[in-house]
Formats: C-alpha cells, structure tokens, sequence
C-alpha cells in the first residue's frame, strides 16, 4: 500500500559521490529548489565511492599509461590525457571554493599530496615511456614530470619496489610530484553532510523500484521505504540516476528511448592490502603499470599508498574478478534481468567480440592467493604471503552499446551520461575516471539538461570554478593559478609554491 504522496524540484537516486556533486552545484546555482535523494543503504557513499571500492587515485593523467596511446609509428597520443587532466583541474576548482566558502572543512580529510609514478619493464616498454615522457613533460599541464631508466635514481624514487631486483633488466619510470590521493568516500560524506544543512531530504534505506512517466510531465517514482515496508509515490520534474551499477536497470525502467539498446557488462575487483607496518612506511606514490594484453584498462596494475581514516595503507591490484551482480549489494540476477528484446542483439553481438576478455575474467577468478603474490611480486620481489590480504573491492558495470566506430555490441571503458530528449532525466553509466570527473561530468549534465538556465548560472559557474568554458592547455597562466590556489585551498602544497 502506498501511505503517501510527495512532490519535489528534483530527485537525485543514490547517494553517491556523482548525486553528491550534482546536488552540491543545484543548490549554489538555485538554494530555494527542493531535493529529494534516495539511497537504499543506511549511509552515503557506501557503493563504487566508498573508499575500499575504489583506487583514490586523483585520476588526471599522470600514471596511467592507458589514456596515453602509442601510435602506429611510435609517437604517443596524449589527447585523451589532456582531457581527463583538465577535467580533475575542475574537479579541484570546485573542491577549492567548498573549503574557501566553508561549506566543507579539513580538506586533508579526502585529499592528500602524492607522487604519481608510471614503472614499465623491457625495452620496448621503456621506449614507448620515454616517448610518452617527451610527448607530456614539454605540456603545461603536465609541468615537473621526470624520467629515469638509472636503477640509483628509481632506488630513491621507489626503493620498495627496486629492492632485490635483478639489475640486468631494462626498467624505467616517470614521476611527478603533483598527483594526489583522494577519498572519494570521506567527501561523499562532507558533501552529503552539508546538503542536509541545505534541507536536502536524504532518504536512506528507500529503494527505488520503478520510474514512470505522468500524463503531466512529472516523473514519477515508486519507492519502497525498507524500514516501514510502505511503497511511496514521489514525483519530480527532473531526476537524476546515479546509482553506481544500479543505473541501467532504473534507466530502462523510465523507458526513454536514448535508453534503449544498451547493455552492461559487470566487472568486480580485488585488491591485496599489506598488513606490516614497515612494509607500509617503505612506500610513498601510486605506481601504475602497464596492463597485461587482453586486461580490460581498469585492469591496469597498481601499487598504490593510501590513506583511509587517517591512516596509511598500501594495496595492490586490482585482479578483476566476475559476478552478475551490478552492484556488491545487488542481485545475483542484476545481469540476466537487464538483457531486453531492445538489447538482446547488442549483449550477444558483444559475447562474441569479446571472448579474449571473458577468458582473462574466468583466469583471474581461478588465481589462487600465491597466484596474486606472483603477480605482486613483480613489483615487489621480496614481497611475503603473510605480509598481504586480499579484500573485494567494487563492482563496476561496463557500458555496451551499438557505436559507428566499434560496430554492434561496443564495450565502452568511461563514464557516460544518458539523457531524455527533453533533459527530464538523465542517468549516469560506466565507470572510471568517474568520481575524479565528477564535476566536469555534473557540469556538463546541468548543461544538457537546463539549456533555457545556463547562461543565467554562468556567472557563479565561474566563481566556482575560474577555468569554466576556458581551455587550461592554452592558457597556461591560468593553469599556474589554478594550481597555486588550489594547492593552498586543499593544502597541496605551501602558499608560496605552484605544483605544475
């Protein structure tokens, strides 16, 4: 039975860092609409942005080998690079104005400085890094990175990792101080805090069941309060989906046509995490490697410190794993029930053309834990069982869908917003970079979706983020700025200094 009915402005479903990052932006650009989340976990920030389900990489480029790719004739591609570099930059603008406006505080509570290293064995690896180095280090945004192949320098750089390694072997590696290690779970919850001294209506343990249209225009949802076991009616004149793995199915429910033929495809994660102190304090960087062919690019290794409640930790991974759940707290029949006749030809057609990756997927499944270690110990030779534990991380749905590049049944590896024609609704799908994007991808949503609004918001757009409709790459005065101001406001680094 339904005990009530409710109207609202909009309604955000999942209480993720993406719904945090939309709401926090609707209520600087318009305080006075109402907003309504629904979550059906007891907390925020609980799915994909919690922080053990996650890498915390800062993602903007500097490690990660794979949005850096090598032409045919050996010169490297860094488009993809600058892109996602200038989307952190906003990521960090927005960051900035939270803490300097005190809508957030202890911004040393989610973020913290760290070397980002790429690490690359054989000599072709090392040709195509030091390609990659020559391509980025001449680039603004990329100002301060290094490159050595001198096993003394990387002993310095990483001495965790070269100890007990064979001299003889090619090894090179790029470092760049300004990288950072981001708890996308803490901020999540700073941001969900700070909506709800807004009068956001947060709802948790509300699960969303279906979504409709009404014969007026409003979207109406069908909710089930899971502590009370009453089915609610809620209607809104703009919804957003950010449920992590649960957007597909909402997304499909709505019934939209820009949603239909399209698939997911669920990919999980394990992480191993050292449990000795004094293997933890003898490294200091996230260095990332190179994926193994035929590894999907979220598959990429990495060693990684971090920091989680404050204190320091040390993980590597991550070994995909595979269940048919979209969600570690979904359903064992999440994949089966998202295969629609709309879909059904895109799923297979997607099978077909991927068999070298479900091959790697049911190997990585069947690795044992001395398995892992092997794999561990190509960054760390005198790695030890009994220093490391393997923990499962998140649960991550890749988009499929028919493309002109790629054909019928295209795996897609990014984040994607789906959106009506009229931007009533819109879901958000895929995964990384995702949380280190969220304020581009949320901006860029608000865009799409409020064409007749956006030239009134502009103004205070850019007093939240300076760099708004301005490319950083030729403006490299601006990316100084940014990088001092930003730096200062998230302490990143001393008032006096620039991290380029």
């Amino acid at each position: 039975m339904s005990d009530r009915q409710t109207e609202t402005d909009v309604i955000l479903i999942g209480a993720g860092i993406m719904s945090a990052t939309l709401g926090t932006l609707l209520k600087e650009l318009v305080p006075d609409w109402n907003i309504t989340v629904f979550e059906k976990l007891a907390t925020a920030g609980e799915e994909s942005s919690n922080e053990w389900n996650n890498a915390g990489t800062g993602h903007s480029a500097l490690c990660e080998l794979n949005y850096t790719v090598e032409k045919p004739d050996g010169t490297v591609d860094i488009s993809k690079a600058i892109k996602i570099n200038e989307e952190f930059q906003v990521s960090k603008q927005f960051w900035s104005y939270l803490v300097n406006s005190n809508l957030i505080r202890n911004p040393q509570d989610f973020i913290r400085p760290l070397p980002h290293l790429s690490l690359v064995q054989g000599e072709k690896n090392v040709t195509f890094l030091k390609n990659r180095y020559e391509a980025l280090s001449n680039n603004p945004l990329f100002q301060g990175m290094e490159f050595s192949d001198d096993p003394k320098k990387l002993m310095e750089w990483i001495p965790l990792i070269m100890n007990g390694r064979n001299s003889n072997e090619a090894i090179a590696a790029t470092r760049i101080e300004s990288g950072t290690d981001v708890n996308f779970g803490a901020l999540t919850r700073m941001l969900f805090d700070h909506l709800k001294d807004k009068n956001v209506d947060v709802k948790y343990k509300h699960s969303v069941e279906d979504i409709k249209r009404t014969s007026d225009g409003l979207w109406e949802l069908k909710v089930w309060n899971m502590d009370t076991g009453n089915i609610e009616r809620h209607t809104a004149k703009f919804v957003f989906i950010g449920g992590g793995g649960g957007s597909l199915p909402l997304l499909q429910k709505s019934g939209i046509p820009e949603g239909k033929h399209i698939g997911g495809f669920p990919v999980s994660g394990l992480f191993m995490v050292c449990t000795n102190p004094e293997v933890i304090e003898q490294h200091h960087a996230k260095v990332y490697g190179k994926a193994k062919v035929g590894a999907p690019p979220m598959s990429v290794p990495h060693l990684d410190t971090r920091f989680i409640d404050n204190k320091k930790t040390l993980l590597f991974g991550p070994f995909a794993g595979f269940s048919p759940k979209f969600l570690k707290t979904g359903s064992m029949f999440d994949l089966l029930g998202s295969v629609k006749p709309d879909n059904v030809f895109t799923m297979l057609a997607a099978g077909a053309k991927n068999v070298p990756l479900t091959k790697y997927l049911i190997q990585q499944v069947m690795l044992s834990k001395e398995q892992r270690m092997e794999e561990l110990r190509e960054f760390i030779p005198n790695a030890k069982s009994e220093d490391w534990d393997i923990v499962v991380a998140g649960q991550r749905v890749q988009v499929i869908k028919d493309t002109e590049a790629g054909g019928k049944g295209t795996l897609q590896f990014g984040t994607e917003v789906i959106s009506a024609a009229d931007g009533s609704i819109a879901a958000l799908l895929g995964a990384s970079p995702g949380a280190s994007t969220a304020v581009s991808v949320m901006l860029e949503l608000i865009k799409k979706c409020f064409p007749e609004q956006i030239q009134e918001w502009e103004p205070k757009i850019k007093e939240m983020i300076p760099s708004y409709g301005v490319s950083l790459l030729k403006n490299p005065e601006l990316i100084e700025e940014i990088h001092t101001s930003t730096g200062r406001a998230l302490g990143l680094s001393s008032p006096e200094l620039a991290l380029v």
